[in-house]
């Protein structure tokens, strides 16, 4: 379960730095970030589906909470578009303070991770370790 989540927060991680990057070298669109976000918490839904048609109840698999943090980014990209280094600086500590946040609460709120991993053993595991 909570290897799950350092995965997603790897792969998805990553996929915000390239769009950030992109989208403060090469655009101005308004919602980039936001948009990023999306995909990844879609990308996020259809990974949660999968495990649950295994058999493996829903909060099984825990995923980052993007969404909040990338609105934060967006916002702080329009409210220093003429300067560069404010708007890496301000949207790094916006998002850095608030991606953490919401990620505790996001992890308070799951039951119990080594209750779910003994009530569901992965059927791959040796017999000696279930």
């Amino acid at each position: 379960m909570w290897s799950s989540f350092v995965v997603f927060s790897i792969s998805q991680s990553t996929m915000l730095v390239v769009g950030a990057i992109y989208y403060m070298l090469f655009t101005g669109v308004p919602g980039t970030a936001t948009y990023y976000a999306t995909i990844m918490t879609i990308y996020t839904w259809v990974a949660k589906g999968a495990w649950f048609a295994l058999g493996y109840p829903y909060d099984f698999i825990v995923v980052p909470v993007w969404i909040p943090s990338a609105m934060l980014l967006d916002l702080t990209y329009w409210a220093t578009r003429r300067n560069k280094h404010a708007a890496i600086i301000i949207g790094g500590t916006l998002v850095g303070l608030s991606l953490p946040l919401f990620n505790m609460v996001n992890l308070l709120l799951i039951r119990d991770p080594l209750e779910v991993a003994f009530k569901y053993p992965r059927p791959t595991l040796p017999a000696y370790m279930t």
